[in-house]
């Protein structure tokens, strides 16, 4: 049966339980005890990128992405998705090292396979690019006040309602834009300042609703992440010019 608009537009959904108080020994050794996990996400991310480049040439001769490559995707996709969001400190249970979730307080769903329009999947590069650079700002404005969450975590022992909202936010965006560029979804990413009330509540994060403090987060974190850019490319420009300056006064 070939699925409705309504079907093919489905959005990828991230679960995740309430903010539950969390251990300030896990908390305090966060990155440390995620370790083993990056390691093997550096394997699997390079395995991604040579599967991710069959299933694009899959997907733009058939219209669809290959029902093993597409599951394999999405597997990558949920480690991810877990890991990210124990560094971030919203859970504090340890993710599996499995594509399985096995009743992981955060997991995914990016909806039933959906035919694939050849034309979208061959200018992917491009069409991902507004996402990838909203998806950027967010999280390079996140993390460069991860240390001060950080420290309302260990001392709190658990993370505010509010930042819990925007952190889940984030992460969600980041899986969404991945989902679309990867294949596994056709429908763009949207939905970045939360989701309506309405609808029955599957989870803390589904629909995930955003409170007036969370949403001043959100803006909080693309403001930041444009003035860290900003101030990256001003740092770049002026060591460029400093090597300029000094290979000329060199140069014969």
């Amino acid at each position: 049966m070939i699925p409705t608009t309504g079907e093919r537009e489905r959005l990828p959904e991230l679960d995740v339980e309430p903010p539950v108080r969390q251990s300030r020994v896990t908390v305090f050794f966060r990155l440390l005890l995620a370790i083993p996990h990056f390691v093997v996400l550096f394997f699997l991310g390079i395995a991604q990128f040579f599967v991710a480049i069959v299933g694009w040439f899959a997907a733009l001769f058939t219209g669809r992405l290959p029902e093993g490559i597409r599951d394999f995707l999405i597997g990558v996709l949920g480690w991810e998705t877990r890991v990210g969001m124990y560094v971030a400190l919203t859970v504090d249970r340890y993710p599996p090292f499995s594509f399985e979730p096995r009743g992981h307080p955060v997991a995914i769903d990016v909806g039933p396979p959906t035919p694939l329009n050849r034309v979208a999947v061959f200018f992917r590069f491009i069409l991902v690019i507004p996402a990838w650079i909203l998806m950027g700002l967010l999280t390079s404005g996140w993390w460069s006040v991860s240390f001060i969450i950080w420290l309302i975590v260990l001392i709190l022992g658990r993370m505010p309602a509010p930042l819990f909202e925007a952190t889940a936010a984030i992460g969600r965006a980041s899986m969404r834009t991945r989902a679309y560029f990867g294949l596994m979804t056709p429908a763009y990413p949207k939905g970045w300042f939360g989701d309506p009330a309405a609808g029955p509540r599957m989870s803390a994060t589904r629909p995930l609703v955003l409170s007036t403090a969370a949403k001043a987060l959100m803006v909080i974190f693309i403001v930041l992440g444009v003035a860290s850019g900003t101030s990256q490319s001003t740092v770049n420009r002026d060591h460029n010019g400093d090597d300029a300056t000094t290979t000329s006064s060199v140069a014969p």
